[in-house]
């Protein structure tokens, strides 16, 4: 019997709420597989009132006898996973087998002093938003074919040579484009082999793990970072993220065949926020986006900057249940807007006195859209308790049942709390 793929994606702009979800369906699969993106994102899951950060590794992690991969797909800063490690063992939470792609790339400190060196340098008004953790000019290694991989830490002479490679092209920009001192090589050197020799219990091949396991009818649960709307040929570019989010991007940063996708899972907030920089239709800068920000907790997990916050915008999620195949929806923070009066969804974008719902990534073409807003009633009563949705105040129900018909994709879970238990199940 062949095994089958569930795909969880962000159907946002990230921090929907996905390593949560990930953590709820955890008891139904046996591998937990995270395909792109690297430390500049966080999962956060609480169990048992205990709050777990993770930023590379799987959400999965916090289970016994699971198998969690880290695929070629992503790229991985030892030094924060090595940390990561740490953290669970000393706790007594390493409970999963963790595998490492020997094809994924690896951060080095010069990716991040490059990053923090091109961001400082771009023109008020042109900067991306990064994190400065390396992701984006580790990425462009990897397209320019001079990167380096898990692979390469365990093999100090390749190692030797590649890094030697980069640094002289990487000292060139430091010290001539932007007036900075040269990263040392026996430094990152010696810093290189230290990890290698910590990572090497885990290097395997990905690929050929996640297809015995479907070979022998597992469920694998593919985990993205960030979301649809920062994808870097889907998003909004250049306000995106350096790989792809999306659904599809999981069978390329996991080495994994298509038609074994069986369901995708769009997580979506039951509100909207985005951080860092880029166009924002649907931000509220005055005191309901500072009531939803306090409300939610929308504080980055990886850098604690506040997120942008507003109201859920239908046509870019449309947008995302397309680009994705979404199959079933996870909304979560529904409990966020209780309280409300009255909650507003984006149903259309009007465009020099034009309507159209037909969603844009064009950066120029978002930056002068003007919403057309329907209104719901808001509810006063706590849902925190809600099992089941019938459980849920009309007003709220009314609100879902309207998200569920217009993107055709039924809501399979609502989150009404933070915690692992605070979830509604339906239909899975």
């Amino acid at each position: 019997m062949k095994g089958k793929v569930e795909a969880i994606i962000g159907a946002q702009w990230g921090d929907e709420g996905k390593g949560r979800i990930v953590d709820s369906l955890g008891d139904r699969v046996e591998v937990f597989a995270r395909y792109q993106g690297g430390a500049n994102a966080g999962h956060t899951v609480i169990v048992n009132g205990e709050k777990h950060v993770f930023h590379l590794l799987p959400s999965g992690m916090l289970y016994s006898g699971k198998t969690c991969v880290i695929g070629n797909g992503v790229v991985i800063d030892p030094e924060q996973l090595l940390k990561e490690l740490s953290d669970l063992q000393a706790g007594g939470k390493d409970r999963s087998r963790l595998v490492i792609s020997g094809s994924a790339h690896v951060v080095m400190p010069y990716h991040k002093k490059l990053d923090q060196a091109q961001e400082a340098s771009r023109p008020q008004g042109t900067k991306i938003g990064t994190t400065g953790r390396g992701i984006g000019p580790c990425y462009v290694d990897k397209y320019n074919r001079c990167g380096i991989r898990v692979e390469d830490l365990l093999d100090p002479q390749a190692l030797r040579e590649k890094l030697q490679s980069n640094l002289d092209e990487k000292n060139l920009l430091f010290t001539r484009i932007y007036d900075e001192s040269p990263v040392s090589f026996d430094e990152v050197y010696r810093q290189a082999i230290s990890w290698g020799e910590a990572l090497a219990p885990y290097v395997d091949d990905v690929s050929l793990v996640i297809h015995r396991a479907l070979e022998k009818g597992q469920t694998v649960l593919f985990e993205g970072a960030q979301g649809t709307l920062l994808d870097i040929d889907h998003g909004t570019y250049p306000m995106v993220t350096s790989s792809s989010p999306t659904s599809a991007g999981g069978c390329v940063g996991l080495g994994v065949a298509p038609q074994y996708i069986s369901r995708v899972f769009g997580v979506v907030k039951a509100y909207l926020t985005r951080v860092g920089e880029g166009p924002f239709p649907t931000e509220d800068k005055g005191e309901m986006g500072q009531k939803l920000r306090d409300a939610g907790g929308e504080y980055g997990a990886t850098t604690g900057r506040p997120r942008k916050c507003g109201w859920l915008d239908m046509v870019a999620l449309k947008y995302a249940v397309r680009i994705n195949g979404m199959t079933h929806m996870t909304l979560t923070k529904l409990d966020v807007l209780t309280g409300l009066d009255e909650i507003k969804v984006c149903v259309a974008y009007k465009v020099d006195g034009k309507e159209t719902e037909d969603f844009s990534g064009n950066i120029s073409f978002l930056e002068k859209v003007e919403p057309v807003y329907k209104v719901f009633p808001g509810w006063k009563e706590d849902i925190s308790s809600a099992r089941t949705f019938e459980d849920l105040p009309d007003a709220a129900r009314n609100y879902v049942s309207y998200i569920e018909e217009e993107t055709g994709v039924p809501a399979a879970l609502i989150g009404v709390g933070p915690a692992r238990d605070e979830m509604i199940l339906r239909g899975i």
